[in-house]
């Protein structure tokens, strides 16, 4: 822990143009400006820029430099007084809308969206509301059946949901310690297992740097909004609401079955967070689904080293089909 904390690294990539910024929520543009835009919906959980780690480390400034697409990033920001009010329902109707609205508009067509993660069922959400203006859909470890394993931990998850009440009574929000603490439970010796590992490392080499690069983003959490902590892990994780088809967004249930958009579903074999059981289930749902599994994890499969061949180039490949 020492060394992690004494290690020179600190990121300093600045942030791309902003296109358009909704209280703390913004949608940012890595261009070039005659690209195929590309709108990526990443987690409420974890701060976007997952998807834009390092130099090194970017799918974003890869796929903008490298491949002629233009993505745009969602960008959520930390909750502020108007966000701690939403719900998934105003996060998907509202400033998501909005972005794919303004994404559509550039590029004067349909456009592909990719979602990471939580974001993945946001941007399923919104391919079901808003098929004419999305030209593929493709999901990254993105969860769907809660309960393929670790039942017991997800149930548990929901019960500490409820029991943090009066937290969210008195700030609206569910705190960044208790998401972290939560998520640990789910694994609760891999800090000790990544740090010791990080312990016999060269702290000039790049592996040094890109854990700390990572380490940091892992470390830099938000809150969520009360409303969004109780319908994400009271009823994704505790009662499974996506799979049993109670989760709804303004009155409509999600339904894969009725997204028609051509999708690809991507499953990483080693991920510990989504169990490749969870996202594979939403594959299977999809009418127009591709499925591939890289042999990465849930964060592997967008910064690892790997990422570049694994996920990111075939990732590039079938948006340019779009």
């Amino acid at each position: 822990m020492r060394a992690y904390r004494n290690h020179p690294y600190q990121r300093s990539l600045e942030d791309p143009p902003v296109l358009w910024r909704d209280g703390e929520i913004r949608l940012l543009d890595y261009g070039p400006g005659d690209g195929m835009p590309v709108l990526f919906v990443p987690s409420l959980i974890n701060r976007a820029y997952i998807l834009d780690l390092s130099e090194r480390r970017s799918l974003l400034r890869w796929m903008a430099r490298d491949t002629g697409l233009r993505p745009m990033l969602v960008d959520w920001g930390t909750p502020g007084e108007r966000e701690r009010g939403y719900d998934l329902t105003a996060y998907v109707t509202g400033p998501l809308e909005t972005a794919l609205t303004t994404a559509r508009a550039l590029a004067d067509a349909p456009v592909p969206v990719v979602g990471y993660c939580m974001g993945g069922l946001l941007a399923l959400a919104l391919a079901a509301r808003r098929p004419d203006d999305i030209s593929g859909l493709a999901l990254l470890a993105t969860p769907w059946n809660f309960h393929t394993e670790r039942v017991v931990q997800a149930e548990a998850l929901a019960r500490a949901v409820e029991a943090a009440g009066p937290l969210f009574d008195a700030h609206g929000e569910l705190p960044v310690d208790i998401i972290q603490s939560m998520f640990t439970a789910l694994d609760p010796f891999l800090v000790t297992r990544k740090f010791v590992k990080f312990a016999a490392m060269d702290p000039t080499s790049q592996a040094a740097e890109d854990f700390v690069a990572l380490e940091d983003w892992l470390n830099d959490g938000i809150p969520l909004s009360a409303p969004v902590a109780r319908e994400c892990m009271g009823g994704w994780y505790g009662r499974n609401t996506p799979f049993t088809g109670d989760w709804k967004i303004a009155g409509a249930p999600v339904d894969p079955r009725r997204v028609e958009t051509p999708s690809l579903v991507l499953v990483p074999q080693q991920d510990r967070i989504v169990p490749p059981a969870s996202a594979a289930a939403l594959a299977e749902l999809l009418p127009d689904a591709t499925q591939m599994s890289p042999r990465l994890g849930h964060i592997g499969m967008v910064a690892a080293s790997r990422a570049r061949k694994a996920v990111w180039e075939p990732l590039a490949g079938w948006l340019a089909g779009r």
